[in-house]
């Protein structure tokens, strides 16, 4: 993943996840803290809130599952994206290359 392709609000979204997995003490970044760092985001909860979902009721549901994350001490404040995160992130790359983006 090369991350000078990505939109800028969308860098922000991966250091706040990354965040979100360092202060809640877990091994990894996972889809969960990109997700909830998204919901902070104003254009994400717009889109959604056309969609007709109740970004505010999202988040809450992704606090708790967050909440159930494995936490580990000791980690030195090193931390890397979990295997789905990976792969998900090079399944969005390769689909914006499909579509010339």
């Amino acid at each position: 993943m090369r991350v000078e392709k990505l939109t800028t609000q969308f860098q922000e979204a991966l250091a706040e996840a990354q965040s979100l997995a360092l202060g809640r003490d877990n091994p990894y970044i996972e889809p969960l803290h990109l997700l909830a760092a998204m919901l902070r985001l104003d254009g994400p909860k717009a889109l959604l809130a056309r969609a007709g979902v109740n970004a505010g009721g999202l988040l809450s549901s992704v606090q708790g599952a967050l909440k159930r994350l494995p936490q580990v001490q000791g980690t030195g404040g090193e931390i890397q994206f979990s295997r789905e995160l990976g792969n998900l992130l090079n399944l969005t790359e390769k689909e914006a290359t499909r579509r010339g983006d």
